[in-house]
């Protein structure tokens, strides 16, 4: 190898705020593009192994196509019905782009980054830049070596090689960064030129990737994935989420609940978590979408994951697993400095918990997919292990849908309610529709009789008479009828205590003003407009669904908070169930809603 030279090869790329990163995943992995052509996170070979581009979270690790010119701003767009990316660079020479992704579908060992660097009507001028560091950064690369012009190494555990990249050199930059391989490009005018990188724990094939071959049947594969969605309010949006949950769903059935771990939800207030994993709500949320917009793939990927773990674990079934139906680790914290505002931790402590929430939800979504025609005889399996875990265990105290105190939760046993009503629906439910219906009318009656507030509405728990957000959605589900007092009630209840300018926020914490205990929740602000859209409120409903559908940057993703003040996005990036519920709003409020009767 060559001795390095000392050059300063770019530089650093620290944090940015969330609207500026892009997703690139193919299923099994995710990475996040920074605004100046980075690989801020990427964890390899699976969504839950350690990172090899970390410096979103103070971690190492480097991979950037930036342009020469220090002088650009930054933009990009998505391919329809994709997670492609371009990034679009405008220059004082003319425009620089990058189209960027993770070859789809991937392989669940195999990591293939594909980077196209573009020119138009003038030259690209770029500097690359890669330095794979895993376990966070605190594994250099080793045995780095160029062979007929195709680079090779090794971090950790994990095998790489880099094509395209003959000109780079091994250099030394003067910040003290360490060894990293770069060079600078230039694409003469309607040219391209391609960047692949290959990652593995396994011995990668004798041939790299063919870039042509990769980009075609990427294309082809998301084009059968996502296709464009039944008729919708916000077509565009819809078809985007509908490409994000689908690029966030492992070919194992599970889908992750966000790419990233512990970016803050609110700066110093210790509420930060690895969401890495695949939580029965969210994939049941992402099911309901996708069989409201015709979506029946990703509606059938969630039926097989839940049903399988529902039959399973039973009445233990945990509230959250690997994308791969493992069990999630248990907490532990890094020594790194995190996203500003953040701790670094990977695990969580949901695998201790019990939320009997999830029981009503996968009854919701397995009648979602019996609407469809799309439940077999596993699915009916998995209803009937469900319903008998509502029968042992729906008076238990438990950690309910924010994960909290165990509590007797208003929200978990109207969620109940709610699943059964909608399994009792349905034909196949035949001569199990008296049991379904008597537990569903228990549960509710006992219900009113201790969580019913003196105004009306559903208060959080027996003991905790503030309104939840949460408690919206159980009668768009079916619990109980949109004329309802109790469902009127609530909602107004919500629209006077949690609702400001359109967001919405989950609960009170305390006697502080909205916004100044933590953001608003974007899921929260879509089941408005759900709620809105039940009572007919055609026009409230649209509120609601554009003001929070704003809520992103240009790449389109939503992550679980907004800061309303500072109209800044808070935690985990993308979150998954905030695009769910903008996909089954786009559909649903394209609908006339039921009269109330």
């Amino acid at each position: 190898m060559p001795t390095p030279e000392t050059i300063d090869p770019g530089p650093e790329f620290p944090p940015h705020v969330l609207r500026e990163y892009a997703l690139l995943a193919d299923g099994e992995r995710g990475a996040l593009i920074g605004p100046h052509g980075d690989i801020a996170w990427m964890c390899a070979p699976h969504w839950d192994s350690d990172a090899v581009f970390s410096t979103l979270v103070g971690g190492g690790g480097t991979y950037a196509v930036t342009p020469l010119e220090t002088r650009h701003v930054w933009g990009g767009f998505y391919e329809t019905g994709s997670l492609i990316w371009h990034s679009r660079f405008i220059t004082g020479a003319g425009p620089v782009e990058c189209r960027e992704a993770l070859a789809f579908p991937g392989d669940a060992d195999r990591v293939v980054l594909l980077r196209r660097i573009l020119a138009t009507d003038c030259p690209a001028r770029v500097r690359v830049l890669l330095e794979p560091r895993g376990a966070f950064g605190d594994d250099r690369s080793r045995h780095v070596r160029q062979h007929n012009g195709v680079w090779t190494g090794r971090t950790g555990a994990l095998r790489w090689r880099w094509t395209g990249a003959e000109a780079a050199r091994t250099t030394r930059s003067e910040n003290g960064r360490g060894e990293v391989l770069a060079f600078d490009l230039t694409v003469p005018p309607g040219g391209h030129h391609d960047l692949v990188l290959e990652l593995s724990p396994h011995t990668l094939p004798d041939e790299a990737v063919d870039p042509d071959t990769a980009w075609a049947g990427t294309e082809e594969a998301w084009a059968r994935a996502c296709p464009q969605p039944a008729e919708t309010i916000a077509t565009r949006d819809a078809h985007h989420a509908l490409a994000v949950l689908r690029g966030l769903t492992s070919s194992a059935g599970g889908m992750v609940a966000a790419a990233t771990m512990c970016l803050p939800e609110r700066a110093g207030a210790g509420r930060n978590y690895d969401y890495r994993y695949a939580w029965v709500r969210d994939q049941c949320y992402a099911g309901i979408a996708a069989a409201r917009v015709g979506a029946t793939g990703l509606l059938d990927t969630a039926v097989g994951f839940v049903a399988a773990k529902v039959l399973q674990d039973g009445p233990r079934l945990k509230p959250a697993y690997t994308v791969t139906g493992g069990p999630v680790p248990s907490e532990r914290t890094l020594d790194l400095p995190g996203y500003p505002g953040g701790t670094d931790k990977v695990g969580n402590w949901v695998n201790q918990q019990f939320q009997l929430d999830v029981f009503g939800e996968a009854l919701q979504l397995f009648a979602a997919a019996g609407q469809c025609d799309r439940l077999d005889g596993v699915g009916w399996r998995a209803v009937h292990t469900a319903v008998a875990a509502i029968e042992q265990l729906w008076n238990e105290p438990e950690a309910g849908i924010w994960e909290i105190d165990d509590r007797r939760w208003t929200h978990s046993r109207l969620a109940c309610v709610a699943g059964l009503r909608a399994v009792a629906a349905l034909p196949g439910a035949r001569r199990d529709v008296t049991r379904f219906t008597s537990l569903a009318d228990a549960l509710l009656a006992e219900t009113a009789r201790t969580s019913l507030h003196a105004d009306g509405y559903w208060q959080r728990a027996p003991d905790e008479p503030g309104v939840d957000a949460a408690l919206l959605l159980p009668p768009v589900r079916g619990a109980l009828p949109g004329s309802d007092p109790r469902t009127i009630a609530t909602l107004r209840a919500v629209r006077q205590e949690l609702a400001l300018d359109e967001y919405v926020y989950r609960f009170r914490q305390d006697q502080r003003p909205l916004g100044e205990a933590e953001g608003a929740f974007l899921l929260c602000g879509f089941m408005m407009a759900l709620a809105e859209h039940q009572q007919g409120h055609t026009a409230r409903a649209l509120r609601y669904f554009e003001r929070n559908r704003a809520a992103c940057g240009p790449p389109g993703l939503f992550s679980e908070e907004y800061d309303i003040i500072q109209r800044q996005m808070r935690g985990n990036l993308p979150q998954a169930f905030v695009h769910a519920l903008l996909l089954e709003c786009a559909g649903r409020l394209t609908e006339t809603p039921p009269p109330l009767v």
